[in-house]
């Protein structure tokens, strides 16, 4: 009986020390499995239309990338520069995606439809279009209310010129460029009621030359303030060779022309970034249209030239506030177009969608929109 009771009692101890053994294995796995999740870095991948030597567009995004890096380490980041729009887009963004980023930004207008594209055979890879029109399930869009800074470098511009003529260096005629102009010429009647803008398109973002070249053009026909809807400071070179003033963009760009640069809307991503990837890190990411302001900080005015009077200084620094506390905005009529239409009428206000669609340019401005 003893016998017995004695290999009851040790089967009961083995089947404990084997059901023991099977938790504290689980937990042991359990453990390696949280450890090696917050040891796996989160992959984040950039598609650059430029190279961050311009000083300017491209420079500001990866100026944004070195952010995100610095204020969360953990990510890992890589980046493709000098990309072409179209089929080398694609091809490009799918690089990343097969390299393991868990998160594709792509820092041009004209990349929109290759993101689409692969963002349908990777549900679980977030995109993020810069400047973008279409968003998806995993795509968001992203940008950046810098008509607002274009309305204050205006002022500046309209206070410096003394041949009330202003010369604007565009890109390509689409509504992001059309509605920078617009703003531009707006906040420079807004000191200088006669001023007239200039604009000749170069139809490239990256091209130092045709930029310059174009500067010199407008620089001939009598304009005394050269702005810029480009990547580069060359326009800025073209005016202070002239010994005349330039509106820089992006990012300040005085140290490139310091003797004409007035001011510059610049571009902040880097808080953009890290807000995105610490949603998408946490699970709450949600794809969005995001269009921030000035209160967001995702555009300014760079520093104002000493050269400018502390009078406008002070007018700007005004319309700045407005359009923060959101008490007032740019597209606020009445405002006619080019021909004479009225295009909003006075108490009115341009929606979101309208600004996105601009194809017309305000009154004051010479020059065309293609509709190519």
């Amino acid at each position: 009986m003893r016998t017995r009771k004695f290999g009851i009692l040790m089967l009961v101890l083995a089947l404990l020390v084997v059901f023991t053994a099977g938790c504290g294995g689980q937990e042991a796995k359990d453990d390696q499995d949280k450890a090696a999740d917050k040891d796996q870095k989160i992959k984040v991948g950039f598609i650059y239309i430029g190279v961050p030597g311009d000083a300017g567009w491209t420079y500001s995004h990866d100026q944004g990338r070195q952010y995100l890096i610095k204020e969360l380490p953990e990510v890992e980041t890589v980046q493709l520069e000098n990309v072409p729009e179209g089929a080398d887009a694609q091809r490009s963004i799918e690089q990343l995606v097969q390299q393991g980023c868990n998160i594709v930004v792509a820092n041009s207008f004209g990349y929109g439809d290759a993101i689409l594209e692969v963002a349908q055979r990777y549900p679980d890879v977030v995109f993020l279009h810069c400047s973008g029109l279409d968003t998806a399930e995993n795509v968001s869009t992203y940008f950046g209310r810098i008509y607002q800074a274009r309305y204050l470098s205006g002022m500046v511009a309209g206070a410096m010129s003394t041949s009330n003529t202003l010369g604007y260096v565009a890109a390509f005629p689409i509504p992001e460029v059309v509605r920078g102009i617009n703003a531009f010429t707006l906040g420079a009647q807004a000191v200088n009621p006669d001023i007239k803008v200039k604009v000749v398109w170069t139809n490239t973002w990256f091209d130092p030359a045709r930029e310059k070249e174009a500067a010199k053009s407008l620089l001939e026909a009598g304009c005394d303030v050269i702005a810029q809807h480009q990547d580069t400071p060359s326009p800025q070179q073209a005016a202070e060779e002239a010994g005349k003033y330039a509106i820089g963009y992006n990012t300040d760009m005085s140290k490139f022309a310091p003797n004409a640069n007035l001011t510059s809307p610049v571009w902040n991503w880097g808080p953009y970034y890290v807000r995105v990837v610490k949603a998408v890190m946490n699970g709450t990411w949600k794809s969005e249209a995001y269009w921030g302001g000035l209160e967001d900080g995702i555009v300014g005015l760079a520093p104002i030239s000493n050269k400018v009077p502390d009078e406008i200084k002070q007018q700007v620094e005004k319309k700045k506030k407005q359009m923060i506390n959101k008490e007032w905005d740019v597209f606020t009529g009445p405002i006619r177009a080019q021909d004479g239409t009225l295009k909003v009428p006075e108490g009115k206000r341009l929606t979101d969608a309208q600004m996105l669609s601009m194809d017309w340019f305000v009154a004051g401005v010479e020059g065309s929109i293609s509709k190519e």
